[in-house]
């Protein structure tokens, strides 16, 4: 996973770097065909002949934002730094970022080798700060009248937070907030795909990612069938230090974290759920280690289900229908990322629609992409990341008209 993220991190670098030099940057644009037409000469000069004598050229021009400040979180120490600061360098717009308190050794270094590679001291600023000093920065950021823009990925209780507080400046805002994702397994599904698409989806990052599938939704019909080969392959992933050779999911962030799964589990089996597997910290690893766990029978009023959980769980509900799949799915505040299996292309295009997320991965569980716009509707967030999307997040457009 870590070698993954570095290429993941430096891919966002690679594509920006050559969407500066494209029209899409700050300096490019477009030119319109204008509307304007030059009066008539003389009161002979037939109206016909006024309407075909264009008037003037009308041009509509990118600039940069100006400067940005940037607040990323910990779950992709790299990833999440470049594909913000990438296409905001690109864009010509300079970068203050608060990196989080959890991992900043990565943009320490990223920054080393910034400067080390050209690009001047002051273009690329980092700000460190520990947890208690961290919602300072987050208002001078703010309530500043130089930042012009703020890009922010983190919960949405914080994103909200921000977009207050940025009102009287009235600032560009780009924000990456929490998700809750459905992971919806249809009758007609590929279920061995379903279920490598699904350990992909939730297992990733040790369930650590905004895009991880949270609320698994299994046809009636094939619910015994998916979990049965769920379990099978779970029952598989290596547990352990990063380090280790042969270690396929690692820890969570920290013991609290660890922790807060524990006691969503516990509510979860207490409120009628059934846990199929694992369900229980890994005390032999160390307190933030904790087992690939599988739930069946969730409530729909369970926290685990009606909130971002951030760690390995896999908690399953089922329907009957396709209506009743995406009411439920739908059903969140939430709505960053969506997962489904089926094989019915009718299906496919008809659910994709329906649902309320920003990102739809169809037979599949890990999408994300430099080249792809990411980001959310309704409260996972404003903006997108990645591909022509993103650079436009840090651009202005300009319109001049000139009367020559």
């Amino acid at each position: 996973e870590t070698h993954s993220e570095i290429t993941y991190g430096i891919s966002f670098l690679t594509y920006y770097a050559a969407e500066a030099t494209r029209h899409t940057s700050a300096g490019g644009g477009i030119i319109l065909p204008t509307p304007f037409t030059h009066p008539p000469q003389s009161s002979s000069e037939s109206a016909a002949a006024a309407f075909n004598a264009p008037r003037g050229t009308m041009l509509a021009k990118n600039e940069a934002v100006g400067p940005t400040a940037m607040i990323t979180p910990w779950n992709f120490p790299l990833a999440m730094v470049t594909r913000k600061v990438g296409p905001a360098l690109a864009a010509g717009c300079t970068v203050v970022l608060k990196c989080s308190e959890l991992t900043p050794l990565t943009s320490i270094g990223l920054r080393v080798l910034a400067i080390r590679a050209g690009l001047p001291e002051d273009v690329f600023q980092l700000v460190i700060a520990d947890k208690e000093a961290t919602p300072e920065v987050g208002e001078e950021f703010c309530t500043n009248s130089i930042i012009k823009k703020i890009s922010f990925t983190g919960s949405t209780a914080v994103g909200k937070h921000l977009m207050q507080m940025s009102s009287n400046t009235v600032k560009r805002l780009s924000l990456e907030l929490g998700g809750n994702a459905p992971f919806i397994v249809f009758d007609d599904a590929d279920i061995d795909q379903a279920v490598t698409s699904a350990i992909a989806s939730k297992y990733r990052a040790s369930g650590q990612t905004c895009v991880c599938a949270d609320r698994f939704l299994l046809q009636d019909g094939i619910e015994e069938e998916f979990l049965s080969k769920l379990c099978e392959q779970v029952q598989k992933i290596q547990v352990g230090p990063g380090l280790k050779s042969g270690t396929e999911m690692g820890p969570l962030i920290s013991q609290a974290a660890a922790q807060s799964v524990k006691q969503k589990v516990d509510e979860a089996i207490a409120e009628g759920a059934e846990c199929v597997l694992g369900g229980n910290p890994i005390h032999d690893l160390g307190p933030n280690f904790f087992q690939p766990t599988v739930l069946r029978n969730v409530s729909p009023t369970s926290r685990i289900w009606a909130t971002e959980t951030f760690g390995p769980v896999v908690a399953v509900s089922t329907f009957s229908t396709e209506e009743e799949a995406v009411h439920l799915a739908n059903d969140t505040k939430s709505g960053l990322a969506a997962y489904f299996c089926s094989q019915d292309m009718k299906r496919v295009f008809r659910v994709a629609g329906r649902l309320e997320s920003g990102i739809v991965g169809v037979n599949e569980g890990a999408i994300s992409t430099a080249t792809a716009p990411f980001g959310g509707v309704k409260e996972s967030g404003l903006g997108r990341e990645g591909g022509m999307a993103g650079i436009a997040e840090y651009l202005e457009t300009k319109y001049i008209f000139l009367n020559v």
